[in-house]
């Protein structure tokens, strides 16, 4: 960091030579006045005496000129030594254990055998014999010219290469080629050629799928392009950097530019990435030079010039190829594992419903056969602590019949304070008295009723479970209002009340 406010600094170097010359000045006519008073005496003594003062006076200077030259010069800083990626790789590791976990605890088989396949192949990625590199842009940009120059330039001779010249959407897949070797490397390099992005159709915008897909298992991306970003290649090039991919943007054909043209094209790119890649990772090449008509009429094509390029890709690849492997096992398990957990929660979702459709089918029974009192049959019936047990017990919480009580009994107060006790009451009245008369009404209004609340508890307590027991914002109230509103749907609420009857019809018939 540079230090602030250089005129000070000068103006108090300054101040110091001028303490220096004030106190010199007068020691000297001291030193003089020493000299002559003792050589009189003693010559020898008076010349021991010059040597100690100007020793003395040298080491005052030094002392001077050490302080001026440390206050003037910025301490040079030492390179820092890159740590070695054993983070990264361990994190990737933990992440990959913890997926497994997960994977094991789906219940659906094909899920289940689909994820562990997906995870195995994450697991070879750490004992995998190359590095990936995916050749990526639009489909006029140069990419096929660019992969076959690259290949050229390995120490191997691969005789399958793309088309060269490629118009839009002439590579309709991605092209894998087979690992090739370079000089200063450890391992070899897998290169991919990416279908075409952004092109204006239906296939094109398959293809631009498959592009992006591809790209999210690569180590490293080149993304190529043949002028300035326009906006749609600026934001497909920021995406692939958030999720964490190693990018380096090539701009290729400048050999089909003037120099001025060349620069200002080149100033441009690197100015419009720098929040996201470095300029040094902004490279310009000539994949495929066009070729140049000399004056005596002969045709020359020159050679490509992708050297600066290949040199770029080597160092990152030799300096951070392990990181880069590990980074992208780590994005991949991250996604493998979100996906998972989705699996997991509506895995949990399914298990918790069914919790709640027992208990309140159970307290149809339980209600009609003891009628009591609305509040007490919260109390009893549609709030029950068993219920909130098992649901806990699905999302892996495991909490006592004491906590199941108290959590049940905070709901009750909530459904109370917000009138939906008396809400779910008439809307049931209202929807039973139709077709039923006499005593059989009021059991079967307080059992509908019952189970009608034991419901929306049960749903607002998935709720709370599946958020980690936290309600919310809103907090319970929130919740509860919700799941009253989600619950009163006509589609939903005459099939409920339908079965509730039913099972109500049921008893009736096995009580006569």
């Amino acid at each position: 960091m540079r230090r602030k406010f250089p005129w000070l600094r000068s103006l108090i170097v300054l101040g110091c030579f001028g303490l220096v010359i004030s106190f010199v000045v007068p020691l000297l006519d001291r030193i003089i006045q020493i000299y002559q008073l003792v050589a009189k005496s003693s010559p020898i003594l008076g010349g021991f005496v010059v040597l100690l003062v100007m020793g003395v006076l040298a080491g005052l200077f030094f002392v001077t000129w050490r302080y001026i030259n440390l206050f003037q010069s910025e301490p040079t800083p030492p390179r820092p030594i890159p740590d070695a990626p054993t983070d990264k790789i361990e994190a990737a590791q933990d992440s990959l254990e913890a997926l497994e976990r997960q994977v094991e605890q789906i219940q659906d088989e094909v899920m289940r055998r689909s994820l562990a396949e997906q995870t195995e192949q994450l697991k070879q990625n750490f004992i995998r014999q190359e590095l990936r590199v995916v050749v990526f842009g639009v489909g006029s940009a140069g990419k096929t010219s660019l992969v076959n120059g690259l290949l050229d330039l390995s120490l191997q001779d691969i005789a399958s290469k793309g088309e060269v010249g490629a118009t839009m959407g002439t590579t309709q897949l991605g092209k894998v080629y087979a690992p090739v070797q370079f000089q200063n490397l450890e391992v070899p390099i897998q290169f991919t050629d990416c279908p075409g992005i952004l092109e204006a159709s239906a296939l094109g915008s398959d293809r631009e799928q498959e592009s992006r897909k591809i790209a999210t298992e690569a180590d490293l991306i080149v993304f190529v392009v043949d002028d300035d970003l326009r906006r749609s290649e600026f934001e497909v090039l920021k995406a692939l950097t958030e999720i964490g991919k190693r990018t380096i943007l090539a701009f290729n054909k400048i050999d089909r530019l003037t120099k001025s043209d060349r620069e200002m094209i080149h100033t441009s790119l690197r100015s419009r990435v720098l929040s996201f890649i470095a300029p040094e990772d902004v490279v310009a090449i000539a994949a495929s030079p066009s070729p140049i008509t000399l004056d005596n009429g002969e045709v020359v094509t020159p050679k490509p010039k992708i050297q600066p390029l290949l040199a770029r890709i080597l160092d990152i690849l030799s300096y951070e190829g392990d990181e880069l492997v590990a980074d992208n096992v780590l994005l991949r398990s991250q996604r493998l594992t979100e996906e998972t957990r989705e699996v997991l929660s509506q895995q949990q979702q399914a298990e918790a419903e069914k919790v709640v459709e027992k208990f309140q089918w159970l307290v149809v029974g339980v209600v009609f056969a003891t009628p009591l009192p609305v509040v007490d049959l919260l109390a009893t019936a549609a709030i029950n602590a068993q219920m909130v047990v098992e649901i806990g017990r699905v999302y892996g919480c495991e909490i006592n019949i004491d906590r199941g009580k108290e959590l049940a009994n905070s709901l009750t107060r909530t459904l109370v304070s917000l009138g939906i006790v008396k809400g779910v009451v008439q809307i049931v009245t209202t929807a039973i008295s139709v077709t039923l008369v006499g005593l059989v009404l009021k059991a079967t209004i307080q059992s509908v009723t019952a189970a009608y609340l034991t419901r929306i508890a049960g749903k607002s307590f998935i709720e709370y479970f599946s958020r980690d027991r936290d309600w919310g914002d809103g907090g319970i109230a929130e919740v509860v209002q919700r799941q009253f509103q989600l619950n009163r749907r006509d589609e939903f609420l005459k099939a409920f009340l339908q079965d509730a009857v039913n099972r109500v019809m049921v008893l009736v018939k096995q009580q006569m």
